[in-house]
């Protein structure tokens, strides 16, 4: 499971956090303009925007998790484990296999508006990547700097992409619910609640916070939602990066999920492996995980974006703790 979101702060951030019971190896990933994006079922795609996102590289080929361009377009797949259905290669068709369709939007969008339009021939098809490496059944963000984003959606029906008003997307059920189920909880409020229940009665403040008593907390993709929504729609804007970022993590942080308490398996859980975020304007990459939770950063702009050669940097697991005394 998963959770991801647009932060309309300052320069405009995207990412996410995964969620999983096991770890890939994966790393932060810079590829530069000229490396060769060999498709499937499409031409190659020899020139394109250059990527910094976190991924799993196999074969010298970029499996991406979640990516930003050098536009400030950004991207993440997320677990739609059921509703998620991929085709046969379909004639007069764009046919892509979604391992593919992180590079295949984010190498030639500059904006949400372009995604749409790049989605009106898409035909998602069921193509692997390896016999080793099976298709995750996934649904997608895509947001800009704008802070527009659409949810994109492969199901028996066919091909779904909706505007996605809040900026956040977890997992099941799909996307048109996770909206409607929000309405259940619109009364929920930073603010403490109007006495509606017993007017002319006053009653016990036993606490502060008593307006989002009503906000669920679960691990489940339904309560993320909700939970994560509320959380991001108040969140201040600060007055520098080092702010904004802060807030960022803060934001994620309200969803993210411990050890121990998501049992997928018998004594097996999931957990929020690595939380990242990326500055929509300059590139920078910033990321937590579970064993870190000191902010790491890589800026795409530092490295070589003209070459043809992927650029990888592992992520830091060792906790870095600051002794005062």
């Amino acid at each position: 499971m998963c959770t991801s979101i647009v932060y309309s702060a300052g320069d405009g951030y995207f990412g996410r956090n995964l969620d999983l019971e096991v770890s890939f190896g994966q790393e932060v990933v810079i590829t530069p303009r000229d490396y060769a994006f060999n498709f499937r079922k499409l031409p190659t795609m020899e020139h394109h925007y250059a990527i910094i996102g976190v991924a799993l590289v196999k074969d010298n080929y970029p499996l991406y998790f979640d990516g930003v361009n050098e536009e400030g377009v950004g991207m993440a797949g997320l677990n739609f484990d059921g509703p998620a259905h991929f085709f046969s290669v379909e004639d007069g068709k764009d046919n892509v296999s979604p391992f593919e369709f992180i590079p295949y939007v984010l190498g030639q969008c500059k904006s949400v508006e372009e995604a749409k339009q790049l989605m009106t021939n898409l035909n998602l098809v069921n193509i692997n990547f390896s016999d080793q490496l099976k298709l995750s059944p996934l649904h997608w963000l895509i947001a800009d700097r704008s802070g527009k984003s659409i949810v994109v959606e492969s199901t028996v029906t066919g091909l779904h992409v909706y505007d996605n008003p809040v900026g956040v997307l977890t997992n099941n059920p799909e996307f048109p619910q996770q909206l409607t189920n929000l309405a259940n909880y619109q009364s929920v409020s930073p603010a403490e609640p109007a006495n509606t229940l017993t007017p002319g009665i006053a009653l016990n403040n036993y606490s502060r916070g008593i307006g989002s008593h009503l906000l669920p907390g679960g691990m489940d993709s339904e309560s993320r939602f909700v939970k994560e929504t509320f959380t991001k729609m108040h969140a201040p804007a600060g007055k520098s990066e080092r702010e904004n970022v802060t807030n960022y993590f803060h934001i994620l942080n309200a969803v993210d999920q411990q050890k121990g308490l998501d049992e997928v398996a018998p004594n097996t859980f999931e957990y929020t492996i690595y939380s990242d975020g990326v500055n929509l304007a300059t590139g920078t990459l910033y990321y937590t995980t579970y064993e870190n939770n000191q902010i790491n950063a890589v800026a795409m702009r530092n490295a070589n974006l003209n070459s043809s050669d992927l650029v990888s940097y592992p992520m830091l697991n060792n906790q870095a703790i600051n002794y005062q005394n």
